[in-house]
């Protein structure tokens, strides 16, 4: 928003030598001695003595140079409100992104649809038990939205879900266990295992499983793993060579642990979380998706 000129003017006073401003602007000392040649032509005032020991301002040098200071301050001003300006107009939706929640599937979709009218900004988060409680306590105010599965009772109170699809509820086994090169599972594989499956309380879906579980196969032991899985979960599941309830979307997870289908119907919701009263930023964004769904 200024001119070049004025710029190595302010190089060259603050350098105190036309060589150490060439330096500093990646020049040479001619070329920026020959602008602040043009410059003092076209503004028709002296502002450099040039001396041996180097460069000095005259007294109406001093007067450009602070003047000018000030005016390449409001010009970076400007610009940076200019830049704000753009960014409020092409509005930003802040996505949440974790190992077990990845954005990718919201980007993916959101793709498809692009009207050039949001800016995505990926945030990741974690997905410990204490890392998605502060997660979800600041939805809507550090992060928008995430994806992930969404059966659970108390987001469905507190949290607004748009469902995307159904995930393939699958057993998740240690790569050395006896059952991990089984292609397919059914209930008869499980006799005699122990599989970690989300206490009871907060999953309709998989307080089903566990009453079909408890109800119809007795042989079956089950270790209750905590409302929200982690990273930890799989590796427990690993150290002690138990099954896992799992989600085909994590297959690659954990690279010693086999995602395997099983015979039977449980799937999960899986979608979009967002806040309970969002912006009309947010509103608008999840509104295009539905659309489109």
């Amino acid at each position: 928003m200024y001119s070049r000129e004025l710029y190595t003017f302010i190089t060259a006073a603050e350098q105190g030598s036309f060589l150490k401003a060439s330096k500093e602007l990646f020049t040479t000392p001619a070329s920026v001695m020959n602008q602040i040649n043009k410059f003092e032509d076209r503004i028709g005032v002296k502002l450099i003595e040039r001396t041996n020991q180097g460069i000095s301002l005259t007294s109406a040098g001093r007067i450009v140079y602070k003047e000018a200071k000030k005016i390449i301050k409001i010009s970076e001003q400007a610009i940076s409100k200019a830049k704000q300006t753009a960014m409020n107009e092409q509005q930003v939706i802040r996505v949440g992104t974790s190992i077990l929640r990845p954005c990718k599937m919201l980007i993916e979709l959101w793709s498809e649809i692009d009207d050039g009218a949001y800016t995505i900004h990926i945030v990741p988060f974690d997905d410990t038990p204490s890392g998605m409680e502060t997660m979800l306590s600041s939805l809507g105010e550090k992060i928008d939205c995430f994806v992930g599965p969404c059966d659970s009772l108390t987001w469905k109170e507190t949290c607004n879900i748009l469902q995307i699809k159904q995930g393939e509820c699958a057993i998740a086994v240690p790569r050395k266990h006896r059952l991990s090169n089984k292609e397919m599972l059914c209930w008869n594989d499980l006799n005699g295992e122990t599989i970690m499956l989300v206490k009871r309380g907060d999953s309709p879906v998989l307080n089903q499983l566990r009453d079909e579980i408890e109800t119809n196969h007795p042989q079956i032991t089950v270790l209750d793993a905590p409302h929200f899985y982690d990273t930890n979960i799989f590796n427990e599941c690993e150290q002690i060579g138990c099954l896992m309830e799992t989600l085909d979307i994590w297959t690659d997870v954990h690279p010693s642990i086999v995602t395997i289908p099983m015979m039977w119907d449980y799937k999960m919701p899986y979608g979009i979380i967002y806040a309970k009263h969002p912006s009309e930023t947010v509103k608008s964004f999840i509104a295009k998706i539905k659309e489109n769904l």
